[in-house]
């Protein structure tokens, strides 16, 4: 099923991912500006510095040095950048609950994908090949896939997904909140009312329509085409969606999918719209369902 939006509704998508939510919760006895820190990282891959930020657990510092712990990769949405979810949400408050390295990478407007006009726009290898090699040598992180997770929000949702489809034994929980999943199927068709700008930047990621790099990057087309042997390697995927959110049908029909290939998943569909009070919600969400697969 093909999603039409129209301009007023992608109006409203990136309207909806600027406003802030509130300021973080206070928790007793923990300093929580102490536990997020912002870093970059000199990418040769994007020939940039690239910023990022990390929540560390309470306890990260008084630890033992032979204490390491598993981490989470935290995407944001379009038009967002890294420390939207630290400011946006109460994630370092929630965080303080629980013994993960979450990491806020920077991702731009890329679809966390290597852009196929613009050379230096490896958003996907950056992730990869260079942020969380230095994240397991900069913290005292977990290096094995049981103990590695990703998910976003919009954009990030997408990002999310594909990565755990696209690098399984690198995952072992990869999940979306409101993903903009058909992103990579997206076409003049469906970008109506002349919203130029985003089909533009659609093209210049991923190529026209029915490139080879468009089949890369379609998390349906990549699970529809997968072997009974590759789903089984496939890492928890999670996804959530507002009912009210004019995605809601993208993630509905991933589930759908996932449902008839039998890969191990969890749908949730909550009243709520493409707005920040309802990621606060399911980022703590997220976190429970972490602590089961994440260790």
């Amino acid at each position: 099923m093909r999603n039409y939006l129209s301009s007023t509704v992608l109006l409203l998508f990136v309207l909806a991912l600027s406003v802030t939510a509130h300021s973080q919760t206070q928790v007793k006895g923990v300093n929580l500006s102490e536990n997020v820190q912002t870093f970059k990282l000199d990418s040769k891959l994007m020939q940039r510095e690239m910023p990022y930020r990390v929540i560390l657990p309470p306890d990260y510092r008084s630890s033992n040095e032979n204490t390491f712990y598993p981490a989470i990769y935290l995407l944001h949405g379009l038009t967002g950048h890294y420390d939207n979810w630290s400011e946006n949400t109460s994630l370092a408050a929630y965080s303080a609950k629980h013994n993960f390295v979450i990491i806020m990478p920077e991702g731009d407007n890329g679809w966390y994908t290597d852009s196929v006009s613009v050379g230096k726009d490896k958003y996907e290898s950056y992730i990869i090949k260079e942020l969380i090699p230095q994240i397991e040598s900069k913290f005292r992180v977990k290096k094995e896939r049981s103990a590695r997770a990703i998910a976003g929000l919009s954009m990030g949702g997408y990002g999310g997904l594909k990565f755990g489809v696209k690098y399984p034994g690198e995952f072992v929980l990869a999940g979306s909140f409101s993903g903009a999943l058909r992103a990579a199927q997206w076409t003049e068709k469906d970008l109506t009312g002349g919203f130029r700008p985003l089909l533009d930047s659609i093209n210049s990621i991923f190529g026209t329509a029915g490139s080879e790099a468009r089949k890369q990057n379609d998390i349906f087309s990549l699970v529809e085409s997968a072997s009974a042997e590759d789903l089984k390697k496939l890492p928890f995927l999670y996804l959530d969606c507002g009912t009210e959110d004019f995605l809601i049908t993208q993630s509905q029909d991933f589930a759908a999918l996932l449902l008839k290939k039998k890969v191990p998943h969890e749908f949730r569909q909550l009243p709520g719209i493409h707005n920040w009070k309802f990621w606060d919600a399911q980022i703590f969400e997220f976190l429970e369902v972490a602590d089961k697969f994440v260790k």
